[in-house]
């Protein structure tokens, strides 16, 4: 299943000060419904998302990168992927967000997505995906601007000091050591060893996030397509017992 989502969202902050907070991937991840940040490797993300339709419970397991960003512009382009665990669909999208200042102390976020889903959640066709991720996005909303409130904005992840500092300590012990001089070795060039790379992963140990229960978010719409199939399945229980009888 294909299908383009456009929505959009307030940050009740100056316009240059909401901009370096939603484009913080790591910051603004405890906002987003059933998303989990797991894991970050320089400049890519990855992390689950965990949904659930009924009986049916799926987790996407994936990852995320900015294709393009123009702080100027207020202008950025993020390609996510990700798989069912389960191995019942894959998920794809390219994101593209545009900020623009509504006033000096809000800001709104045009967020287009271009959403590619195969498995169970394809199966409920088109339509459904754009009332569900509006209403997911009037959570992560709310959840941004609430946690703002909270924090303010010299909140500063702790998790990205002691990360620098792991970081600079790890780079430091594999920056190679010159050898005592050998007054008895003949003189020549000292050519360094080069330092074996450093792994950029650091992991992020947030708590476990809830799965998006897609018939509370989705309500109506999800119901609407879900009735026509349960009336079907008692036609067929119908027929079924008339037959044996």
């Amino acid at each position: 299943m294909a299908e383009q989502l456009i929505n959009e969202f307030t940050v009740n902050r100056p316009i240059d000060e909401a901009w370096e907070i939603i484009t913080d991937v790591e910051r603004i991840a405890p906002c987003l419904p059933g998303a989990e940040l797991q894991e970050i490797e320089g400049e890519t993300y990855r992390g689950v998302v965990k949904i659930k339709l009924g009986a049916i419970s799926s987790q996407f397991k994936g990852e995320a990168n900015f294709l393009e960003r123009d702080d100027a512009a207020y202008r950025a382009v993020i390609k996510g992927v990700g798989r069912d665990t389960g191995g019942r669909g894959n998920a794809s999208a390219e994101i593209t967000a545009q900020a623009e200042s509504l006033s000096p102390t809000s800001t709104k976020v045009v967020v287009s997505t271009d959403l590619h889903i195969t498995g169970k959640v394809a199966q409920f066709g088109r339509g459904i995906m754009g009332d569900v991720s509006s209403k997911l996005m009037a959570q992560f909303a709310n959840n941004l601007n609430e946690m703002l409130d909270e924090q303010g904005l010299d909140a500063t992840p702790v998790a990205d000091t002691e990360a620098e500092n792991v970081a600079a300590d790890a780079i430091a012990a594999a920056a190679p050591v010159a050898a005592p001089a050998d007054p008895l070795a003949d003189s020549g060039p000292v050519v360094a060893e080069p330092a074996a790379p450093v792994s950029q992963v650091r992991k992020i140990n947030g708590p476990a996030t809830e799965p998006i229960d897609l018939m509370e978010v989705g309500g109506s719409s999800i119901l609407k397509r879900a009735i026509p199939a349960a009336v079907a399945l008692l036609l067929v229980l119908f027929l079924l017992r008339r037959r044996r009888g």
